[in-house]
Formats: structure tokens, sequence, C-alpha cells
């Protein structure tokens, strides 16, 4: 019981804090909508999209980026939660929290599902506006994009979490920005295909293709048409393991945080 209490609290003070800060959510649709909307529309007759799966016929350039803009929300989502747990670790709760009973990897587990519960709020939002502009999926498509939007939040927030572990004061979360988060989005198939970006540059396309964040995009893409990618999904789950692990031990005592501040 005192897990399961744990896990609300934890999950509850999230959602919480995210819908007071009305800044944080309207920061969190701005930015893909600015991509949706001014980008989109001004790339829209340089840029074609030519049929390749999902995609059953040609398609306008705002509909291929919509899924790399979902991936946008949850992976600056991502983000901010591990400027959050900066900050919480020093001052707020998770401070409390880290020396309670409780194991620490269900600690750091908690609040890896208390960041994809807001992150999928985000995203369903994001959706709706989309909607409202006619960028649409297929109606079943947003209820068979949810499991692709759990397995990616758990990739890039175990991602955040590993770099909070890391991040002793909030002023290095500027480079963070610089050299993890952009690289992430830009060097993916989010705003271009990976064929596209092939006729460019071999050697970008090769990057592309190493980047777990393109098979996340991929991922939301094909469940967003009721589709499965098998080999997106395994490099997204094997990813979102491996970074949990390396979050889990950096917060360990005898492994992480502790022992280095300790030296």
């Amino acid at each position: 019981m005192s897990w399961l209490v744990c896990l609300q609290g934890i999950v509850w003070r999230e959602l919480l804090r995210f819908l007071n800060q009305r800044s944080r959510f309207i920061g969190a649709l701005v930015r893909p909508l600015i991509w949706l909307l001014v980008f989109a529309t001004g790339f829209r007759a340089a840029l074609g999209v030519a049929i390749a799966p999902p995609y059953e016929t040609y398609i306008p350039y705002s509909l291929y980026i919509l899924p790399g803009l979902v991936g946008m929300v949850q992976l600056f989502n991502a983000m901010q939660s591990s400027l959050s747990m900066v900050y919480d670790r020093e001052m707020g709760s998770m401070r409390v929290l880290l020396i309670s009973p409780l194991p620490r990897w269900y600690l750091i587990t908690c609040k890896l599902l208390a960041g994809i519960a807001v992150s999928i709020l985000q995203v369903y939002a994001f959706l709706a506006v989309a909607w409202a502009f006619d960028d649409t999926a297929p109606p079943l498509g947003y209820l068979t994009v949810l499991p692709a939007l759990i397995a990616n939040g758990v990739m890039l927030g175990a991602l955040g979490l590993l770099l909070s572990s890391l991040i002793r004061q909030l002023e290095n979360f500027a480079g963070v920005m610089n050299f993890v988060v952009f690289p992430l989005f830009f060097m993916s198939t989010a705003l271009y295909p990976l064929w596209k970006i092939q006729e460019g540059s071999d050697v970008l396309a090769d990057i592309c293709a190493l980047n777990p964040f393109t098979y996340g995009v991929e991922l939301i893409r094909f469940a967003l048409y009721g589709q499965f990618d098998g080999i997106s999904a395994l490099v997204v789950v094997g990813a979102g393991v491996v970074l949990l692990t390396g979050a889990i031990l950096g917060y360990s005592p005898s492994r992480g945080l502790i022992r280095r501040k300790a030296g």
C-alpha cells in the first residue's frame, strides 16, 4: 500500500504542477504549432513526400511532420521533467523521497511514469489543435498511438533522468539543450524522410539511422495509422531499458550522485 501511495502522490503532484503552470502548458503547444502552421506551410510547395509506408497515397508535408512534432512534445517534456528533477533533488520533494525507505529504483520509476502521464496530456492537446487545422490521422489512430507514446515516453524520460543524475547545477542545463536535445530532434526523421536526407548526405542519413529518436518517431507514425513497426518498437524498448538502468545506477548511493558528491 505504501508503494501505491508513493506512486499516486508523485504522479498527482506532477499533474497538479503541470495544470497550475499555464505558461508551461502553452509553451508545450506553441513550439510544435509554430512548426506545423508556419514552417510546414512554407515548405509545402518545396518538399514533396513520396508514397511510403504507412501512407498509401501522397500526403502534404504538414501531415508528414505530425508524428515528428508529437515526438518533439515528448522530448521537450522529458527535458523539462529532468530540469525539475535537478531542482527537486536539491530543494524539493525528491530530496525527501530519495532518503525514504522505498527502493531508489522505484522512486525513479515513479518519477518517470509521472513525466509520461504529463507528456501524454500534452500530446493529445496538441493533436486536438492539429485536428482543428485538418492535419488529422485516422480516428482509430488516436487510440492505437497510445502504446507508442508510452514506449517513447519511457525512452525519452529515462534519457532525461540519466542526464539529471549527471547535472549538478541548473545553469548547466542550457548545454544539455544544445548538445543533446537539438541533435536528437534535427538528426532524425521528424522533419524529413530518411530517403530525402540521404539525397543530401549519406553520412547524415547514417547518423539519423543510428538515432533512437528516429525509431520513436517512426513508431508513432505507424501507430497513428493503426500499424505496428516491429524494428522501431524493439529499438525504442531496448533503448528505454538501457537508459532507465543507467538512470537508476546514476541515482544509486553506492555508484551515482551521492558517491560523487562525497568524493
